[in-house]
């Protein structure tokens, strides 16, 4: 058997190991964090679906939301229990936890046998091998699997919010797009009236041919922008859907017809930055990065000399034949297996590590500078777009309703001609889609300044009148 002195201190490590103890896994996956930043960042609950009870209360909320005109808040929250990109970046959330609780565990002894035989004798060897410089480091690289599951954690929490954020983008646009539609369908109707007066009164002779080409290219320009606005309504509308991960029956969701109004006033805010710094998801996770990198090398410092180091036991069992009957014996003794760092004596470990935190440093204090910027900008932005949407709802739209007034007057009055009228009408046309688009424009830069404080992308690049591309491919069916 194996000799006294090295059962103890077997027996001593084992003890350690016991004492530190070891992960076991979350009852929700590690999603109670998720949940928790989800609900107080931006009011919203998510579930990971494991199960079919979970799937069928999922289903139940969902079709609630759906029997009524949808709207933002009711997207977001569709979105956040039903796409299944979602789904897949929790369920890398519970791999992330399987990691962690593994590491934690103590290495499984290594048990060999051997069995040889010749000339009447039978020789058989047993060993058992543990790793004991991986028990020594089980807390230390417990504690890093650690940090490593918060991490993945707060990248779950990412995804939620990014999630929460494209969807908003998607139902604007879609709801701006079908807004416009509508607007250039009534404009339609106006242009077809027109041009089927000015056709009629051509026959008449009460107008010329001038004036029936240019009724009937402004009614022209108007179906092209209409047709043109109502493929850009499906195309947003698509783009919803995919993020809400909706199918078949769902599809036939309602919109409301219009965006809403501008609020009367925005409030200031008076320190963006430290807001952002102190709230934003991926400066949360660099800080953590960067705790866990500091951890794995100090973990690297401790073990450069010894990067293998096997205690175990080994045995032999001898049976030979022999004139005087069957003999058997046995011999018992411990054995260490150490690699001796002849050539690479930790040192490029070492340099690897140093450069790990220290590019982990860099990275963070990169994202700081950032996410200062990215927070100034999307308020600036913001406080920008409100005054540009503002100025089209409190003057353009205003006079150029009198202007149209005006004109219909003297055009009934003989006083200007129908050229000068179909200008005007085309000017207003164009300053109410411009006032739709800039009140599209507004509420989109207020996500783009939620996502600069909380995370979640500041989606800014995208366009305004673009559509945001969802980060993770929803499943097609539920």
């Amino acid at each position: 058997m194996i000799s006294w002195c090295t059962s103890r201190t077997i027996a001593a490590v084992l003890g350690a190991v016991l004492l530190s103890g070891c992960a076991s896994f979350t009852p929700d996956g590690g999603m109670s964090v998720v949940q928790d930043k989800t609900r107080t960042a931006i009011g919203k609950d998510v579930v990971k679906i494991t199960n079919a009870a979970d799937a069928r209360a999922a289903r139940e909320r969902i079709d609630a939301l759906l029997a009524a005109p949808l709207d933002i808040e009711g997207a977001v929250q569709i979105a956040l229990l039903n796409n299944r990109g979602l789904q897949a970046a929790y369920n890398d959330l519970g791999i992330s936890e399987a990691d962690y609780v593994a590491a934690s565990l103590p290495p499984n002894p290594i048990v060999s046998l051997a069995r040889t035989a010749g000339k009447g004798t039978v020789e058989i060897e047993a060993s058992i091998v543990l790793n004991i410089l991986a028990l020594f480091t089980l807390p230390a690289r417990t504690a890093i699997a650690a940090q490593e599951f918060n991490q993945a954690q707060y990248r779950a929490v990412e995804t939620s919010f990014r999630l929460a954020a494209e969807t908003r983008r998607a139902y604007i646009r879609a709801v701006a797009s079908q807004e416009l539609a509508s607007f250039l369908t009534q404009a339609r109707a106006s242009a077809d009236a027109a041009a089927d007066l000015m056709r009629k009164l051509g026959e008449t002779g009460s107008a010329n041919k001038l004036d029936q080409a240019r009724a009937g290219a402004f009614n022209a320009e108007v179906g092209v922008q209409l047709a043109q606005a109502r493929l850009r309504a499906r195309s947003d509308r698509e783009a919803l859907i995919r993020l809400l991960g909706l199918w078949g029956n769902d599809l036939a969701f309602k919109l409301p017809a219009t965006l809403p109004p501008l609020p009367r006033t925005i409030s200031a805010v008076t320190d963006v930055e430290a807001d952002a710094i102190s709230r934003r998801v991926d400066v949360l996770m660099a800080r953590r990065e960067l705790d866990a990198t500091a951890k794995a090398a100090g973990l690297t410092e401790a073990t450069r000399y010894i990067s293998l180091l096997e205690l175990g036991g080994l045995g032999t069992f001898e049976r030979s034949r022999t004139p005087e009957g069957t003999e058997r014996g046995r011999r018992l003794g411990p054995g260490v297996d150490i690699e001796i760092p002849i050539f690479d004596g930790g040192e490029t470990s070492m340099r690897r590590a140093r450069e790990t935190y220290m590019r982990a440093l860099n990275r963070l204090a990169e994202k700081a500078v950032n996410v200062r910027s990215e927070a100034r900008t999307a308020y600036q932005t913001y406080r920008g777009s409100y005054d540009i949407a503002r100025q089209y709802q409190q003057s353009v739209l205003p006079l150029r309703k009198i202007v149209s007034d005006e004109a219909l007057l003297r055009y009934n009055g003989m006083l200007i001609d129908v050229f000068e009228l179909l200008t005007t009408a085309r000017e207003r046309i164009t300053s109410t889609m411009a006032a739709i688009e800039a009140r599209r424009d507004f509420l989109l830069t207020e996500v783009d300044f939620q996502t600069a404080i909380i995370g979640g992308g500041t989606g800014g690049g995208e366009g305004r009148g673009g559509t945001a591309a969802p980060s993770a491919e929803p499943a097609a069916a539920h």
